[in-house]
């Protein structure tokens, strides 16, 4: 089992996401977990802002691959799956569940936010931002899909930010080793242990046209199966992807 990278706690940054980039940019490759106790201009998918009040976890963890971009954004499923780990450490055993391609849902409402960038580096390698973010404390209600917070749901106080990364880190380093060495097979069978929403009806909203269908599971690349409702199938690769919700 590798060693878990080492944590570099700030008080306050932009985005711990930006940080990676900044550092990945300037040659920099870690591995380093970057967390900060507030963001100041948290990015989520899509380019949504994602907020971090005082308690809650931002962290991102920089690193480099030698595999290609396509692949190397599995690594968000990786990152999905650390981050459910987590919930049932902290909520018990089956509180999670995960819907396409990286939210971490409890009770039906998000709580998890991750975000994978990458950019390529002079040797030809890829750094990568992975960063994660989790509503231990508090839960946006300025948002457009319903939120909840680990506090939410325990009877007593959340664990710290540091403490959930504690846990989240070595479970990432987990799941990436199963993933560097096995390939994704392994991480798309836990996913879909964990998955909400396949065999059901769901919307895909992709940036140029929605499509409708059932979701059937992942490919081998991570990808959404989508049996539409005329039969054919489409990979959804990118998007969103709705399970009865407005």
């Amino acid at each position: 089992m590798a060693a878990t990278p080492p944590i570099e706690a700030y008080e306050e940054l932009d985005s711990t996401n930006a940080e990676a980039r900044r550092r990945g940019e300037a040659g920099e490759g870690g591995p380093v977990w970057i967390t900060a106790a507030v963001q100041t201009a948290g990015r989520g998918r899509r380019g949504r802002a994602w907020s971090t009040r005082r308690g809650n976890l931002a962290a991102t963890l920089l690193t480099t691959t030698d595999r290609p971009p396509g692949e190397a954004a599995q690594l968000s499923f990786v990152a999905a799956l650390a981050a459910c780990d987590l919930a049932d450490t902290c909520l018990g055993s089956g509180a999670a569940r995960l819907k396409w391609p990286n939210d971490v849902l409890i009770h039906g409402r998000k709580a998890v936010g991750i975000l994978v960038e990458s950019g390529t580096r002079p040797d030809g390698r890829l750094w990568l931002a992975v960063g994660i973010g989790v509503n231990l404390a508090h839960a946006p209600t300025d948002v457009e899909r319903p939120a909840t917070a680990f506090a939410d749901h325990m009877a007593g106080p959340p664990p710290t930010p540091r403490a959930a990364l504690d846990v989240l880190a070595p479970a990432f380093e987990r799941w990436r080793v199963a993933w560097t060495t096995q390939g994704f097979a392994p991480i798309a069978t836990g996913w879909s242990e964990r998955a909400t929403g396949l065999g059901r009806p769901c919307e895909a909203r992709l940036p140029n046209r929605t499509l409708r269908g059932v979701a059937e599971g992942l490919d081998a690349d991570g990808a959404l199966r989508l049996r539409l409702d005329d039969g054919g199938l489409e990979r959804i690769t990118a998007g969103d992807v709705f399970f009865g919700e407005a």
